[in-house]
């Protein structure tokens, strides 16, 4: 859980950049063209997902993409676009997990973001050398304010049900374990915690009595 949340490495920082932008000036990562209407159906999802990425131009993909490869050692990915892959993939797993259920908007954000992942409308082709999936990088980053607190719950879930599993000595999945019943452990996992805290605070042997002197 804290290789995927974990703060992450930043994002070029021209993807911050608010309208109103310069000319466009580039258009092309590497040998690859970015196409101006795939690039509209992505700003279409970034609005859907939130607004804490304004529309993006070819230019500015184009140069975080040679920021990134310059930057990166032997055309490895990038930590900035590996670090938020993980979490899209800790989303597919929380929507595909059938004993989790997300709540409110998260799910439906989950299901956009890894729908864009595992598409083939994609704005950059995974087979880009090194910045191939910085497009999906981007979405995760536009949803993650949403996704955060529900992703971190789906995980603190998988593992109380690993707990359970080991204790009960059988597969997760092969017993009931739900939301509810999450909650339920956490709240006695926090109650156990806050014991022992109160524990290491006091001790348990009586304080000594006054003792009574006859005169």
């Amino acid at each position: 859980m804290n290789a995927i949340l974990a703060t992450t490495a930043p994002l070029p920082s021209i993807l911050d950049l608010p309208p109103p932008r310069r000319s466009c000036r580039r258009h092309r990562i590497g040998s690859f063209d970015l196409d101006t209407a795939a690039l509209d159906r992505f700003n279409a999802l970034l609005a859907r997902l939130g607004p804490r990425i304004a529309p993006l131009d070819c230019d500015q993909l184009a140069t975080a993409a040679r920021e990134l490869r310059e930057a990166t050692a032997d055309r490895c990915e990038p930590p900035s676009i590996e670090q938020r892959v993980r979490r899209i993939d800790a989303a597919a797993r929380m929507i595909g997990d059938p004993q989790w259920q997300p709540a409110g908007e998260a799910g439906r954000t989950a299901v956009l973001v890894v729908g864009y992942a595992g598409g083939d409308r994609q704005l950059l082709p995974n087979s880009l050398p090194t910045v191939g999936r910085l497009d999906e990088a981007i979405v995760v980053e536009a949803a993650w304010p949403t996704l955060e607190a529900e992703v971190v719950s789906f995980l603190d879930f998988c593992r109380l049900r690993a707990i359970e599993a080991e204790l009960r000595g059988c597969a997760v999945g092969t017993f009931a374990f739900t939301r509810r019943d999450w909650q339920q452990a956490r709240s006695a996992e926090d109650a156990l915690a806050q014991h022992l805290r109160s524990v290491r605070e006091r001790s348990y042997v009586p304080a000594p009595t006054a003792r009574f002197v006859i005169h």
